[in-house]
């Protein structure tokens, strides 16, 4: 049992706000593992600001500078982390860490349901344990909640399908044409160099910093099954980012392969400048806004999107009607596609050019 002690996951609160705090994880080797970490980080809402990843391909440790919140459940946060690394799993005999995401079972997923009085900013919040989401919505909704409840949602509702081509097109098109293009950086810069390591492949960024940064990197090299041995992430002024990652393929060889080498970069590069979509659109003589982020293979999506979507719109004072949250394949990649109706009657007048900066600024985390 001496893998789970408390040096599996170590967490020095800032003393001083502000000031970073710094999570050490000290664990075993999987591929993707820095991916499953960083969207923890992401789900609790902090920023990483400096991260160093080192591992022989066995054993590995990662650290995390990162600013928290007040209300940071840092208790939870190492649990969560713990659970992840696979020294939770060897410790209780699991061995489906190191099997394919496509070989383990997926999480269990539950439909909540409730029902209040309409305000503005009600669906800003988010999502507890059975035991402690009641308290919380009650606190937040106040003497207006009047049911609620949680069931287990059934395979029929979770299961993928493709979207159609009408909508694919429809949808997509759309977000291409927008003229803002609402790209995070229109200078990254990923340079491939096999010359400095015998063994590695050098990958090196530079763009600007926003919210899950790190998370659509890390992202991007499971995906393509390819394991960091070595990395750097730090941030400048002006929140430029650096990164230095030696990476293998999954043979534990470089990349020369000049292909592969492209084919990498150019995914990395789209999903820095765009890792969501947003745009807004005419439905009808309503107005929808759209958000889209792509899926990990895993079948993991991007956390807190619809948590961020409703925050920006509760800081414009504008309502939301109705929302819906489905997955959508279009070719190879499967897409989170949040369609939000705006009520325009029971909102302030706000220009959609605003609504949609509004909704992509609190994403890519620039306020």
């Amino acid at each position: 049992m001496g893998i789970l002690s408390d040096d599996v996951v170590i967490i020095r609160q800032s003393e001083k706000e502000g000031d970073p705090s710094v999570i050490t994880i000290n664990c075993p080797d999987k591929t993707g593992l820095g991916c499953d970490l960083c969207r923890i980080l992401l789900f609790f809402g902090l920023n990483i600001v400096r991260g160093d990843v080192s591992t022989d391909g066995r054993w590995c440790y990662l650290v995390f500078w990162v600013i928290g919140k007040p209300n940071t459940r840092w208790n939870l946060l190492k649990t969560r982390l713990v659970e992840a690394s696979p020294a939770f799993a060897w410790a209780f005999g699991i061995s489906r860490c190191y099997l394919s995401d496509s070989e383990s079972q997926p999480p269990d997923l539950f439909l909540l349901k409730l029902a209040c009085s309409d305000r503005t900013g009600l669906l800003y919040g988010t999502e507890k344990r059975r035991d402690e989401v009641y308290e919380y919505l009650r606190d937040a909704i106040g003497d207006a909640m009047m049911s609620y409840d949680i069931e287990l949602v059934s395979s029929e509702v979770t299961a993928r399908s493709p979207a159609s081509s009408s909508f694919a097109e429809t949808l997509f098109s759309s977000l291409e044409e927008h003229p803002s293009g609402l790209q995070t950086s229109s200078s990254v810069s990923i340079a491939v160099d096999n010359s400095l390591s015998r063994a590695h492949t050098l990958i090196q960024i530079t763009c600007q910093d926003h919210k899950g940064l790190l998370y659509d990197i890390m992202r991007t090299f499971k995906d393509f099954n390819i394991q960091i041995s070595y990395g750097r992430f730090t941030i400048k002024r002006g929140k430029n980012c650096e990164i230095d990652l030696f990476i293998v393929q999954s043979d534990g060889r470089k990349i020369l392969d000049s292909s592969k080498q492209d084919a990498l970069v150019s995914r990395l590069r789209a999903e820095l400048q765009q890792p969501l979509r947003v745009v807004m659109m005419n439905r009808g003589p309503d107005t929808e806004l759209l958000v889209t982020n792509p899926v990990e293979l895993s079948g993991k999506g991007r956390p807190q999107v619809f948590y961020d979507i409703a925050l920006a719109l509760k800081k414009i004072n504008t309502c939301i009607f109705s929302a819906e949250i489905g997955r959508h394949l279009t070719g190879d990649r499967e897409w989170e596609v949040y369609k939000v109706l705006i009520n325009e009657e029971e909102s302030l007048p706000v220009s959609r050019s605003k609504i949609e900066e509004q909704v992509w600024s609190t994403l890519m985390g620039w306020e």
